[in-house]
């Protein structure tokens, strides 16, 4: 008999590993008649014990789990020591307007639009600021696209946003439910490395809907975190700033927030571990192995965007959209760019599974 939502909420749920990627809610079986839902908080729970088919799929697809890891490594031509790389490139939009807004140079943004102007996706799911931080959102238009470039707030909202809690992570996977319904058939999705893992462990299900996303663009990832009120207060006094000047926020090396004067506060990542989701500590993926492109700003000085090439998909994305909406870092003018970066995302994706590794082993795993 298959490990059941039960055996889920045991494994996964009740040691605190649950990443509240919504995967599970998402792809249930009876996702019409509704066994499993989100709670406010974002965890998976019971709508209806009755209604569960005990299927097992749940179980299967939890990033937390390991039931088909070897089927998605397959998938992806998985190599050691952090997937399949064909090749670390550094670049920004050429689009302006992109930049601007964007937290990095912009370059998720540019290829979802030329995808999208090109007919080769009907939408992405993205996410963009609430006041309770990054929500999901499913883009059908230019529009809601360019609306979900960077994580940045207007000079005015400073307060509204960051007075509350704010969380860096977004649940995008529950968007896919809706799809059908909205005549959507090629979709990119955008998310993080847990996100893309139970995308993959789908597509080698081969089971809907995970036929519709076309591409899997991943995002670097050190954790999710929570900033909550006490938080930022802590840090205003300890780092000299104002939370209502603060107008962008990005994590490369440390946190950085950018205030509406042009200054940048650099803050240990560390300093945050009180507010890094638990699960997070038992993720042993940085970089988004599973994508066909991974993204971040890790690497690549202020204005551009580290991408690894990672599939022939997303190698031929690439090779088609530079010079037309991507501009690369130019070889001449520092030949070892691109290599600098390379070894900082090794090193990070090195730490990170040792961490995780240590974690697991404390809990007896």
């Amino acid at each position: 008999m298959p490990e059941t939502f039960s055996d889920l909420i045991r494994d996964v749920q009740d040691k605190g590993k649950c990443f509240c990627c919504g995967g599970c809610v998402s792809f249930c079986s009876t996702i019409n008649s509704g066994a499993i839902k989100l709670d406010p908080e974002g965890r998976p729970v019971y709508d209806d014990h009755l209604k569960c088919h005990e299927c097992g799929l749940c179980y299967s697809i939890c990033p937390q789990t390991t039931e088909l890891d070897e089927a998605v490594k397959k998938l992806t031509s998985w190599q050691p020591p952090m997937g399949k790389v064909s090749g670390f490139e550094v670049a920004k939009a050429i689009d302006p307007a992109i930049c601007e807004n964007a937290t990095d140079g912009g370059v998720v943004t540019a290829l979802l639009l030329y995808l999208f102007d090109a007919g080769m996706i009907d939408g992405a799911v993205v996410s963009h600021n609430s006041d309770q931080g990054r929500v999901p959102a499913l883009a059908t238009t230019r529009e809601q696209i360019l609306a979900s470039c960077g994580t940045h707030f207007g000079s005015s909202q400073g307060m509204v946003h960051l007075s509350r809690e704010y969380d860096t992570f977004s649940p995008s996977i529950d968007v896919l439910t809706g799809y059908r319904k909205a005549g959507l058939h090629r979709l990119a999705f955008v998310g993080t490395p847990c996100q893309i893992n139970a995308i993959r462990k789908m597509q080698a299900l081969d089971i809907m809907p995970a036929d519709v996303i076309s591409f899997c663009f991943g995002l670097f990832c050190s954790g999710n975190f929570t900033f909550s009120r006490a938080l930022f207060e802590q840090l205003e006094k300890q780092y000299q700033f104002n939370r209502d000047d603060v107008c962008k926020i990005n994590i490369k090396d440390d946190f950085i927030f950018t205030l509406n004067s042009g200054k940048s506060v650099h803050i240990p990542i560390e300093a945050f571990d009180s507010v890094r989701r638990y699960a997070c500590r038992f993720c042993d993926d940085f970089s988004a192995e599973y994508a066909d492109i991974s993204f971040g700003g890790l690497g690549s000085e202020k204005g551009w965007t580290t991408a690894v090439i990672r599939t022939d998909a997303g190698r031929q994305l690439w090779t088609s959209a530079v010079d037309k909406v991507l501009v690369s870092y130019r070889y001449e003018d520092n030949s070892e760019y691109a290599t600098h970066a390379e070894k900082k995302i090794v090193h990070v994706s090195e730490v990170k599974k040792q961490k995780a590794k240590e974690h697991r082993k404390a809990m007896g795993e």
